[in-house]
């Protein structure tokens, strides 16, 4: 069947069914289970109005448990089973978890993870709120923030790819592709250099790509925050003599410190989960592993099901406050 017409066949029976699934509830309630007529028309109506929202988000309730709380709770059995010959599995409780601790491979992943969410959420949510202030001053703001933000539509891997070629390192006899050996030699230094593989530096190569992507994020919604500041509190700091630092600083910046946090906490639950960069440009190499990569190592290399469903586990541990948090603030705001 040609992609085209199994796309819109797809989209018609999707749609058509989510509007059926709809009017037949409604229906239902109305017509069946509680009909608005006779002695009890208004308690029914009341029920219906109680049930109605349930009964609305019955398949998004049902796909969620499909596809995000019964692989959880399945990874969690994982994570204390030891896979055998045979496909079978044995019970070893907390082993998969105290060999893991025990693994100098996973000690660097956690020890990197850290740094990266040191780094990562910190510089992107600075260079977005800078490009943000920035670019709402120039006359061609639009286009700097199109620029920008562009990066948000590359995918990790593309960008992987581009930054690989940046830090690219061949022979000192031929020539450069790479920008930033190109510039290394051309002031001065004395031999390219495998940028990838310098231990320690070698991360903040890797993280350089993350902060690039979500740069553009960070400067969409902080931009939209301070375009909401209100005029009024900016023109007195103005009057009261403040100069652009100390308007930006003590005006601006705790005006929109609840965004700036929830862009932070945003950034910093991408940052937890990173596999992509790390898996394209180093694969984990050079005191580079990540958790991510470290899970993906056990699960489909090793093939070692316990261990990579406990790492797995620690993942989503770490990701959880930081999620519970995030949602919590978001409620705060609305409220």
């Amino acid at each position: 069947m040609n992609p085209a017409l199994q796309g819109l066949i797809t989209i018609i029976i999707g749609v058509g069914g989510c509007v059926g699934y709809f009017y037949g509830a409604n229906l239902f309630l109305d017509k069946v289970m509680f009909k608005p007529t006779g002695p009890n028309a208004g308690r029914n109506i009341n029920r219906a109005n109680i049930i109605r929202p349930w009964v609305f988000l019955m398949p998004a309730l049902l796909a969620l448990g499909l596809y995000l709380a019964y692989p959880v709770f399945a990874t969690l059995r994982l994570s204390f089973l030891e896979r055998l010959p045979g496909n079978e599995y044995a019970f070893v409780g907390l082993e998969n978890y105290t060999k893991m601790f025990a693994e100098p491979k996973f000690i660097e992943a956690m020890r990197n993870n850290v740094l990266w969410l040191v780094v990562v959420p910190a510089a992107a949510t600075a260079f977005g709120l800078l490009a943000a202030q920035l670019t709402d001053r120039l006359k061609w703001g639009n286009i700097a923030k199109s620029i920008v933000f562009m990066p948000m539509a590359i995918s990790f891997v593309g960008a992987a790819v581009i930054f690989k070629l940046v830090y690219e390192a061949r022979p000192e006899d031929v020539a450069q592709i790479g920008i930033l050996n190109h510039l290394y030699l051309t002031f001065g230094g004395d031999a390219p250099v495998q940028w990838l593989q310098v231990p320690f530096w070698n991360n903040f190569f890797l993280m350089a790509v993350l902060i690039w992507i979500q740069t553009g994020f960070a400067m969409v919604i902080l931009s939209a925050a301070l375009r909401g500041i209100p005029e009024e509190t900016i023109e007195a700091a103005v009057i009261d003599g403040a100069n652009p630092f100390q308007i930006f600083f003590k005006i601006k910046v705790p005006q929109i410190m609840s965004t700036i946090v929830v862009v932070w906490t945003t950034i910093t639950i991408a940052t937890l989960k990173v596999f992509d960069i790390v898996f394209a440009m180093t694969n984990g190499q050079w005191e580079t592993q990540v958790l991510a990569n470290y899970m993906y190592d056990k699960l489909f290399r090793a093939n070692d099901w316990g261990m990579g469903s406990a790492s797995a586990m620690i993942i989503m541990l770490m990701v959880t406050p930081i999620l519970v948090w995030n949602v919590y603030n978001a409620r705060k705001e609305m409220q």
